[in-house]
Parts: C-alpha cells; sequence; structure tokens
C-alpha cells in the first residue's frame, strides 16, 4: 500500500526547520522535514496545513509545491510530497515531544535523514 505523505520545508532566512524522529517511529532516531500522512480523500495541501500545526503548532500562510519522491523502503512505500513553507504564523516547536532545530541549509548534509529526503537535502544545498 502506498502512503501519500505531505511534508513541510519550513525556511526562515537560510535555515529550515527540523524533528528527529522518535525511536519508537519507523525511521526513528533520523531528522525530518515536518508533515505526515494524508488522510484518505485529503488534499496534499489540506494535509500539509493539518500537520504542520498539530506536529509544529504553526498555522501555515504561504506554501509552494517544490518536489514529489517515490521511495521504497521494503517494509512500506511513499511518497512524499514537499511543499517549501515561506509564511508562517506562530513559531515552530516540538508540539508532540520530539527533539526539534533550526538548522543552517549548508549544513544540512551533516545530518542524519531517512533516504527518501536525501535528495531534498542536496537539492536544497544545491539553491542556497
Amino acid at each position: 500500500m502506498l502512503i501519500r505523505v505531505a511534508v513541510g520545508i519550513i525556511l526562515r532566512d537560510d535555515a529550515v526547520f527540523l524533528g528527529l524522529r522518535k525511536s519508537n517511529q519507523h525511521q526513528g532516531g533520523l531528522w525530518e522535514f515536518p508533515g505526515g500522512k494524508c488522510e484518505p480523500l485529503e488534499s496534499v495541501q489540506v494535509a500539509l496545513a493539518r500537520e504542520l500545526l498539530e506536529e509544529c503548532g504553526i498555522t501555515v500562510v504561504e506554501s509552494s509545491f517544490f518536489k514529489k519522491i517515490a521511495h521504497d523502503y521494503g517494509d512500506k512505500q511513499v511518497e512524499l510530497h514537499f511543499y517549501k513553507v515561506t509564511d508562517f504564523s506562530g513559531e515552530p516547536e516540538g508540539s508532540e515531544g520530539q527533539e526539534v532545530t533550526w538548522a543552517a541549509i549548508s549544513y544540512l548534509s551533516s545530518y542524519d535523514f531517512p533516504e527518501a529526503n536525501r535528495q531534498i537535502v542536496s537539492d536544497l544545498m544545491a539553491i542556497r
């Protein structure tokens, strides 16, 4: 079964907001761009707004599509829809108790990400 996921690349100046996946989660212990699963019949943009409010406590004001990546982890298949979030209200935090950080885009390669996120890291570092 393919899982559709809405993912926010939350940007501020030359930094991006990251969360650390809890050890009991799939791909636990790795850094990620916040987001989550789309509900059945839910658009990606609606899921993005809902997930970022739940996970980070922010309201998306402006976002734009960045890239779609399909990845097979063996135990699950995901279709990740990445959106750059360039304007939001509220201050991002780890609303679900996860560790979070603002990471300089130029240092993103020093963080451990799930395999499906690595292309996004490369793309972001290339355009900065």
